[in-house]
């Protein structure tokens, strides 16, 4: 490889459509965002016990990693993002005040998380890391009590404020929404249950959505037959 492109290279994966800069850039103004005004919005009432809570939690790293580098994963939209993180905080905190030892409540909380957030169709990887995270909090020595779902909150909502404007602005709709490909006919032709009942088959869950599927498999049938 010539000096040349391998330079063209490095321009690609930092500058490309998804370029590893542009998720850097997004997930630190995210971070920075939440956590400033997070710690501006705890300071409000002078002297109150508010001033106590963190103005950022550690989860948030992991969310802005899915919500900034790959915002089309079904894992980094909205919902799951808010509703994998806030749930799976709030089974946490429980776990920790009902059980009360660190070791039984983390693994509680985060099993109980997992099921949750599949069930309310919000799986979100840093959920998890709530859920231990306040397990372990709210079962320490000085245990946190429900006002810390307050900076959490507050953190997950601004990241997602943030990742919704910098993703449209950069190109990348978010919420997401698959690319509109127009059909081929082809025979044999497939349909959309066809993919469901593939994935299915196989037993295996996949971070891509059906129609993202779908809409790249019509995308190569285009281009083989262009």
């Amino acid at each position: 490889m010539t000096a040349q492109s391998a330079t063209a290279d490095w321009r690609a994966r930092a500058m490309g459509h998804l370029g590893w800069a542009r998720g850097a850039i997004g997930a630190g103004l995210g971070i920075a965002l939440a956590g400033g005004i997070t710690w501006l919005m705890l300071r409000v009432p002078a002297g109150g016990s508010m001033q106590a809570l963190p103005f950022l939690v550690a989860p948030l790293g992991a969310s802005a990693v899915l919500v900034f580098c790959v915002p089309a994963s079904p894992l980094a939209q909205p919902w799951p993002v808010i509703g994998g993180d806030l749930l799976s905080a709030m089974i946490g905190i429980a776990a920790g005040h009902l059980i009360g030892d660190p070791w039984m409540a983390g693994s509680v909380a985060v099993g109980a998380a997992i099921a949750v957030m599949s069930l309310a169709r919000c799986l979100h990887p840093p959920g998890g890391a709530c859920a231990l995270l306040c397990a372990l909090g709210a079962s320490g020595p000085a245990p946190w009590d429900w006002s810390w779902m307050a900076p959490i909150a507050v953190n997950v909502l601004l990241l997602c404020a943030t990742g919704w404007l910098y993703n449209n602005l950069t190109g990348h709709p978010w919420p997401h929404r698959p690319p509109r490909v127009p059909h081929v006919a082809l025979a044999p032709a497939y349909t959309r249950e066809d993919i469901v009942a593939v994935l299915e088959d196989w037993n295996e869950v996949l971070d891509v959505d059906v129609d993202d599927l779908d809409a790249f498999v019509q995308a190569l049938l285009r281009r083989g037959r262009g």
